[in-house]
C-alpha cells in the first residue's frame, strides 16, 4: 500500500463529502500488512485535514489567486498533503515529500496535474517566505488552522494569550483513551498485553477504569479491541458515565444513545443486571450501537430506534436518565479535526434543543 497515495485518497473524502477520517482510517488499516507504517498515515491524514487552512494560505502565495481558487479539491489535497510533510513532519526529507506526492499525482491524475505540483513545492524550498495577516484573528486563523469566525467568537470571550494557549492544545496529537471492560478484564492485565508488544500504557489521574496510550494506530486495530477487552472513549465521556453512578439493578434511560460507548458503560457499571433503554433515531447508530454491546458483551441493554422527542409512554419509571443532546462539537477539536471546518451552525437553535431535551428527558425520572 501506497502511504501518501491512501492519506490522499482519505483526505478528499473527507473534504468533499464532510466525512470523519476515523472509519476510513480504520478501513485503510484493516487492508494493511504492514502495520508499522500505519502511525504515518494517521499523522498525514489527520494532521492535514486539521491543517488545511493554514496549509491553504501558504499554498496561494505560490500560486495564482484566481486560478488557485477554481483548481480542483484532488490537486488542492495533493498540495496539503505535500506541504504538511514539508512544514510538520521533520523525519521526512524535503525530496522524499516532493518526489512521493508528484508521483502520487503521475499515478492518479496526469503529467500535467505532476509538473504544476512539483513546480510549486520546488518554488516553495527557494524561497520559504511566508507573510501573515496582521489581525489578531485573521493571524491565529491562519497560524493555527481555524476558521476566523471561530477565533473572533473566542476573542470575545478570552484574551489574545488564552487563546493561543486553547489553539495549541487542539492542534496536539490526542491522547486515547481506552476505557478497560471490567466485566471481562482488568486494568493490570490490558497493561501487561500491551507491555509484550513494548506499547506502554499509563494510568488516567481522572478515572479508574481508563488507560492512556499514544499509539493510535496499534491500540485502535488490535485483536483484544475487537474481542471487547477495552473501548476507546474520551475521558470526558466516561467522567459523564462516572457522575451519573449507574447502579445494580436500576433501572437507566439513554436518550440520544449513539453508537454506544455511554451505554456500554452504564452495562459495565451495573454488571450486566437491571435494564437500559437505549434510544436514538437513526439506524445505522443503533446498528453500531448492537455491535459495541456484542462486542463487549453487555446483555441488559432493549434498542429502540426511535426520536427521541417521540418517545413513550412519558411515565417516570426510570432511577436515571442521560441525554447526548445535539451540540456544537467545540469541545472535541483536537480529537475530531473535522468538525472545525463543519461550524456552520445556528448556535441559539442548538441551545433551544437542547432544554426541549431535558425538559423532556426529566419528565421520565423517578421522583425522589
Amino acid at each position: 500500500m501506497n502511504i501518501r497515495q491512501e492519506a490522499w485518497m482519505i483526505i478528499v473524502k473527507v473534504l468533499k463529502n464532510e466525512m470523519f477520517s476515523d472509519k476510513l482510517l480504520t478501513q485503510s488499516a484493516s487492508k494493511m500488512q504492514n502495520k508499522e507504517h500505519l502511525d504515518l498515515l494517521y499523522y498525514l491524514v489527520k494532521g492535514v485535514i486539521k491543517m488545511k487552512l493554514h496549509l491553504e494560505y501558504i499554498i496561494a502565495q505560490y500560486t495564482d489567486a484566481d486560478k488557485y481558487k477554481a483548481t480542483d479539491l484532488k490537486i488542492k489535497a495533493l498540495l496539503y498533503l505535500a506541504f504538511f510533510q514539508l512544514l510538520f513532519c521533520k523525519g521526512i526529507p524535503q525530496h522524499a515529500a516532493v518526489h512521493e506526492t508528484v508521483d502520487v499525482a503521475k499515478n492518479n491524475l496526469n503529467e500535467q496535474v505532476a509538473g504544476f505540483v512539483n513546480a510549486i513545492l520546488r518554488e516553495y524550498i527557494r524561497n520559504p517566505q511566508i507573510v501573515y495577516p496582521v489581525t489578531l484573528a485573521e493571524k491565529l486563523s491562519v497560524e493555527y488552522s481555524f476558521p476566523v469566525e471561530i477565533m473572533k467568537k473566542l476573542l470575545l470571550h478570552w484574551d489574545a494569550e488564552q487563546v493561543e494557549y486553547l489553539c495549541m492544545y487542539y492542534n496536539e496529537p490526542p491522547k486515547l483513551y481506552l476505557r478497560v471492560n471490567s466485566l471481562e478484564t482488568n486494568k493490570n492485565k490490558v497493561k501487561d498485553y500491551f507491555a509484550k508488544k513494548n506499547i506502554v500504557l499509563s494510568e488516567s489521574n481522572a478515572s479508574k477504569n481508563m488507560l492512556i496510550s499514544t499509539d493510535a494506530s496499534v491500540v485502535l486495530n488490535d485483536v483484544a479491541f475487537s474481542e471487547g477487552y477495552y473501548t476507546i472513549q474520551d475521558i470526558s465521556a466516561a467522567l459523564v458515565i462516572e457522575l451519573l453512578d449507574p447502579q445494580k439493578e436500576e433501572s437507566i434511560l439513554d436518550l440520544f444513545a449513539g453508537r454506544g460507548t455511554k451505554t456500554s458503560y452504564i452495562s459495565e457499571l451495573m454488571n450486566n443486571t437491571g435494564e437500559i433503554i437505549a434510544v436514538d433515531k437513526i439506524p445505522h447508530k443503533i446498528k453500531e450501537l448492537k455491535h459495541t454491546l456484542n462486542r463487549v458483551q453487555a446483555t441488559n441493554v432493549r434498542l429502540v430506534v426511535e426520536d427521541a422527542f417521540k418517545f413513550g409512554p412519558v411515565v417516570a419509571l426510570y432511577d436515571r436518565v442521560i441525554i447526548d443532546v445535539p451540540c456544537s462539537g467545540w469541545g472535541v477539536f483536537q480529537k475530531k479535526a473535522e468538525l472545525r471546518w463543519q461550524v456552520k451552525q445556528d448556535i441559539a437553535e442548538l441551545l433551544k434543543l437542547q432544554e426541549k431535551a431535558f425538559e423532556r428527558a426529566k419528565l421520565f425520572v423517578k421522583p425522589e
